[in-house]
């Protein structure tokens, strides 16, 4: 076969080997921002807080893909439940795979039951802001993308809706962001358990890929930033159910 002048000056083994350095270094920069968007970032404590109160409280957040959010607040002090599950839409769309469209209204949620004498809202809020997620990134959250993995706050009163709003807009006052708090913050209308398999994710597939590489270093930034709130033994859905 006739080599044409092309192949002369640019020999094919040649091409493919700067072919795949261009894709490895595509794929390295893709890494870099989705690893840079698991980094935590030290936050001042909310200036505004509920005051404490008797019984349990509920607080719905949501921050990307909830196995990570569950995961931080299982190993948090004072949080006696957290759920994963889906609030923004009806009932009818709750379930794992009409919610991955982006089309149902629903975020991928956490429903966190905690004890406001050994942890505050406000701190609840600090840890979402500061470890759970990046609260600048709109509609998507890492490799995540789509209105299911939006920043979200559903508050249960009206109380907890001075509370965020007021850190959001100290957190943009601070500048402790480079770009602006995306985060939304509106009234729970009802929150959906996920699915069975969803719960616990974190602590029972440690080793799976996603979890190993998005989710595993926020647990090691809760237990850096917030070494106060932090359990080593996380406390899970299966335990809470054998005890209720």
């Amino acid at each position: 076969m006739r080599r044409s002048p092309l192949d002369r000056l640019f020999p094919k083994a040649a091409i493919l080997s700067a072919l795949a350095g261009v894709l490895a270094g595509a794929a390295l920069l893709a890494t870099s921002a989705s690893r840079a968007a698991e980094d935590a970032v030290v936050i001042p404590a909310p200036a505004m807080d509920e005051p404490t109160a008797d019984g349990l409280e509920t607080a719905v957040v949501a921050g990307g893909c909830f196995w990570g959010v569950q995961g931080v607040y299982q190993h948090t002090a004072g949080v006696v439940n957290a759920v994963s599950g889906y609030a923004g839409g009806t009932k009818a769309t709750a379930d794992y795979h009409t919610v991955s469209t982006g089309t149902t209204g629903h975020a991928e949620s956490v429903e966190i039951k905690f004890d406001p004498k050994k942890i505050s809202y406000g701190k609840i809020l600090q840890i979402f802001f500061s470890v759970v997620h990046d609260p600048t990134q709109l509609n998507r959250q890492g490799p995540d993308t789509g209105t299911q993995y939006r920043s979200a706050i559903f508050v249960t009163s009206e109380a907890q809706k001075k509370v965020a709003e007021a850190y959001i807009a100290q957190l943009d006052q601070a500048k402790a962001f480079k770009r602006p708090v995306v985060t939304k913050v509106g009234k729970l209308e009802a929150f959906y358990p996920a699915e069975g398999y969803h719960q616990d994710y974190l602590t029972l597939h440690p080793s799976q890929p996603y979890i190993a590489y998005n989710d595993l270093p926020k647990i090691e930034n809760l237990k850096k930033i917030f070494a106060e709130n932090y359990l080593d033994k996380p406390t899970l859905v299966s335990d809470a159910k054998a005890t209720n």
